[in-house]
């Protein structure tokens, strides 16, 4: 009897409902992130970070929450189709199968959140369950008893226990008074994290908090704090570098004999090489180098003389181009390094094509109309033009007289060099990466010739003057900006200052293998 009360008694009441707010990662790569919802009615949303998204999902949950602010009296505990075991006693599975609805207390609304907030759960649950769950909070408590609706049954007797909510756990027995209603656990509280300290450290290491002498721990967690404060400069300094290095050597030796551990020894030693290796590094950027060492720099054109002869093609360039612009004094450039020695050479459409040219067809139509240039065919058939078909180019005036001389003095083994280190300067991976224009390529071979060791602009690294940069380049000062912008942009250039006279900085030590260092 009292079975067949129970399973009338839930067939008359409904589930309680339960949805959950969840924040996703969009994907691998971006800060976005995706706030959706269970109820089906709610559509998902992207905001561009964990910090709103955590808000928009709590501001979602709370709009819920305003719209149903209390359990439904005709509810049961959203949890039974779980299997929920916080709430009955462990008597088995029979037990749980026959009778799952069994919750202890009246039906509150509870909210779960994971310790991540990463989501956020409301359900309609019994007291018991949200007293056993960690971290539950009660949103909204059972509504006030109303009379039965008409045509429902009415509650059975108290003795038979099963008109009303009551704790699995505990019997109940039939009295001849009413009941008294059982009390609502209290919620059992979040266990509070045991926070240890923070463990100094250097490196990857963990300096042991009884190690001895204390002396030698205080200078293990100096060390730690410099490096660790050294990684967050924004430029690199390489002598302070150094000098950590030779203290965490000095540091680990004396660490290694106090607690004999060989490790400790092996990394002083890989300390003293990084040391070294890095001190060397210091010097060669500064021009220090001791006596008797090799040049700091592998340069592309390694002796003095072939820097001199890359200065000279680009003064004559500067007198001798037909056309005005940056972009024809680049491709002449470009073309008198490929013809310097005979005044002929191959040439294929990529060696123009690359060069960051607005328009090479009608430039290299100009060059061939004014007589500097001479081609066997089109200029069609030169942009299309491969390695394995290359075309034979002329220009006049670079073809040596009957007696052998011509405009340049050096050889034929010279000439290739100097035409694949302005090859190299133009087509840098960054330039071209970054769509540069051919006025700041010709801006970059032109600054790669005025550097002294150590990539300083200008003799003794006083800068350039304006009047023979514009010489070279034959930019107004408005652009000369932009095309200073875009090689600091491209990881060229470095500390420019533009003045009414000078331009002043140094290349980067990327390029450094590029430059051609004026005489001292």
């Amino acid at each position: 009897m009292t079975q067949a009360a129970a399973g009338s008694e839930l067939d008359e009441r409904v589930p309680g409902r339960r949805w959950i707010v969840r924040l996703d990662p969009v994907g691998r790569g971006s800060a976005e992130v995706r706030v959706s919802c269970g109820r089906p009615a709610c559509a998902e949303r992207r905001l561009p970070s964990a910090a709103a998204g955590r808000t928009a999902a709590v501001a979602h949950l709370k709009a819920h929450l305003r719209a149903a602010p209390a359990p439904r009296a005709d509810a049961y505990c959203a949890c039974r189709a779980d299997g929920c075991r916080a709430h009955l006693p462990d008597t088995g599975g029979r037990a749980r199968t026959e009778q799952p609805w069994r919750c202890g207390g009246s039906v509150v609304l509870t909210v779960i959140t994971d310790r991540a907030g990463r989501w956020w759960q409301a359900l309609e649950c019994c007291s018991r369950c949200a007293a056993a769950t960690p971290g539950a909070r009660t949103a909204a408590g059972p509504p006030p008893s109303a009379p039965p609706a008409a045509g429902r049954p009415a509650p059975a007797a108290a003795g038979t226990g099963v008109g009303r909510p009551h704790f699995s756990d505990q019997q109940v027995t039939a009295r001849t008074g009413g009941p008294a209603p059982l009390p609502v656990p209290a919620p059992r509280p979040v266990p509070a994290r045991r926070r240890r300290p923070p463990e100094a450290r250097v490196g990857r290491r963990v300096i042991p908090r009884d190690l001895r002498p204390v002396s030698l721990r205080d200078e293990l967690t100096e060390l730690g704090d410099l490096f660790r404060a050294y990684q967050k400069r924004p430029e690199p300094d390489l002598a302070l570098l150094a000098d950590l290095q030779e203290r965490k050597a000095r540091a680990f030796l004396t660490w290694s004999d106090v607690s004999c551990d060989v490790t400790l020894r092996l990394e002083a030693r890989r300390a003293e090489q990084a040391a070294a290796v890095i001190r060397r590094q210091h010097q060669h950027r500064t021009g220090c180098v001791p006596d008797g060492d090799g040049p700091g720099v592998a340069r592309l054109l390694t002796v003095p003389a072939q820097w001199e002869y890359a200065r000279s093609v680009l003064a004559h360039v500067a007198d001798h181009t037909p056309l005005p612009g940056a972009e024809a004094r680049l491709l002449v450039l470009m073309l008198t390094l490929r013809t310097a020695h005979t005044g002929t050479g191959n040439l294929v459409g990529q060696d123009v094509n690359a060069l960051g040219l607005t328009d090479p067809e009608d430039l290299v139509e100009r060059l061939t109309g004014c007589g500097w240039l001479s081609l066997p065919g089109t200029v069609g058939d030169l942009l299309a033009s491969r390695p394995e078909n290359p075309t034979p180019v002329t220009v006049p005036s670079l073809v040596p007289d009957e007696d052998g001389t011509g405009p340049f003095t050096f050889g034929k083994k010279t000439r290739p060099k100097l035409s694949g280190w302005a090859q190299r300067v133009v087509s840098d991976k960054k330039l071209r990466k970054a769509k540069a224009p051919a006025g700041a390529r010709l801006l970059a071979v032109t600054l790669a010739t005025w550097t002294d060791e150590v990539g300083r602009l200008g003799p003794g690294g006083r800068g350039v003057a304006l009047n023979a940069l514009t010489t070279r380049v034959p930019v107004g000062s408005g652009e000369l900006r932009d095309l200073i912008d875009r090689l600091t942009a491209a990881d060229w250039l470095t500390d420019a200052a533009l003045t009414d006279t000078h331009l002043t900085g140094r290349l980067t030590e990327r390029v450094l293998p590029l430059t051609c260092p004026l005489p001292d």
